[in-house]
């Protein structure tokens, strides 16, 4: 008897302090590095050791102020056959070994992949967050490389990992994105910079009139193309409304050539990236997301945080945020007249966009707290531990 209680203690020990090592391809500007920035902090909040392994970025700074350890990685890499992966495989082979790694966590598919041959090397197990939608390729449905247990951002992400990749359920967590919230942010409504609002309006070349905002990078999926093409009759209805995109991308001149045809780019300021996002959600008057796709929405979260009204497509995870008419406006994606109809109408109602953000802020403080999200995503690492 006293055998088993001295297990039960050492395996209670090792639980409590985890040596943990997250793995991405890239840590730049994006909601993959802003999911990890969080859980490394809060993990290390609660007495975890933490390191994060990519090929670097612009963000590696935010890591290292937060004495979190950064292991340059050469993985700037799309292909799960780069050699690069067989240098970064003998890299973190031994980083495993020096700093007694208890658990892997994967964010990305080449990620996982490495992961999945580090732990059958090593036995240490790993696991993996799917933060949105994957093609079915036939290599991924060969070579799944899920992990021991497999992290899903939201229902709609759990559903596609059983329909499309057949995983098995109880391999599935699902443990929703979460969003640090200061005791600042629970007690005002008001976002960082409302107060010098027209100073940073002026940074972000905006002019005189209400502004329409979405922060995503510039690709197909987030739909900006028809938000674009929504804007068109917005400036037909109210000529002073204007756009504010945050983020950068590949079809950055496909947007800005749409935008000329139509007439709007005057109306339009691309910024490619911002130090705060609060700050640029500070000056908008309503939130976009017209994704194709999302698996839940980090941007939306944070706007919705900032007390913002929210119009999103009803795809993905995207529900699990927004209730249509109670915490924002859901709209069917390539909806270009719908987008324009929504958006119209809560710049001409503030009461009624004030009322969505408010719903909206309430339900993010409620249910969608960074602490949740840490918490429950160490449980995933101990149910994996036993």
């Amino acid at each position: 008897m006293f055998g088993i209680y001295l297990v039960l203690v050492i395996w209670l020990l090792v639980i409590q302090n985890m040596n943990i090592l997250i793995l991405a391809n890239h840590f730049n500007p994006g909601g993959i590095s802003s999911y990890i920035l969080n859980l490394a902090q809060g993990l290390a909040v609660k007495g975890h050791q933490v390191s994060v392994g990519s090929a670097g970025g612009e963000w590696v700074e935010r890591l290292k102020k937060n004495n979190i350890e950064h292991i340059n990685l050469p993985l700037k890499t799309k292909s799960i056959i780069s050699p690069k992966l067989l240098f970064s495989y003998f890299i973190l082979k031994k980083e495993l070994r020096d700093k007694r790694i208890d658990i892997i966590h994967s964010q990305t598919r080449v990620t996982s992949v490495l992961a999945y041959w580090l732990s059958r090397k090593t036995l240490v197990p790993f696991i993996s967050t799917a933060h949105g939608f994957f093609k079915p390729r036939w290599v991924r449905l060969r070579f799944p490389c899920w992990g021991d247990l497999v992290i899903a951002i939201s229902e709609a992400v759990k559903e596609h990992l059983i329909a499309d990749f057949k995983v098995i359920p109880n391999k599935i967590r699902l443990v929703h994105n979460g969003i640090s919230l200061s005791r600042e942010q629970i007690n005002t409504c008001l976002p960082a910079g409302r107060d010098n609002r027209e100073q940073i309006r002026k940074g972000l070349g905006l002019k005189e009139g209400p502004v329409v905002g979405i922060i995503a990078r510039l690709s197909e999926v987030k739909g900006h193309i028809y938000l674009i093409q929504a804007m068109k009759k917005v400036i037909e209805e109210i000529p002073e409304a204007q756009l504010l995109s945050v983020g950068d991308g590949a079809i950055k001149k496909e947007l800005e050539n749409l935008a000329r045809s139509l007439g709007v780019l005057g109306r339009i300021s691309f910024v490619p990236a911002v130090a705060d996002t609060r700050e640029a959600l500070s000056v908008m008057d309503v939130f976009v997301m017209p994704s194709l796709q999302e698996g839940l929405g980090l941007s939306i979260m944070e706007a919705m945080l900032s007390g913002l009204a929210v119009i999103a497509s009803s795809v993905g995870g995207i529900p699990s945020l927004i209730k249509d008419g109670h915490t924002g406006i859901l709209v069917a994606p390539k909806d270009a007249e719908a987008l324009a109809q929504a958006i119209i109408s809560l710049l001409r109602d503030n009461k009624k966009a004030f009322e969505l953000g408010k719903n909206a802020r309430e339900l993010i403080v409620k249910e969608f707290s960074l602490e949740r999200m840490v918490q429950e995503t160490e449980e995933v690492y101990q149910q994996c531990l036993r």
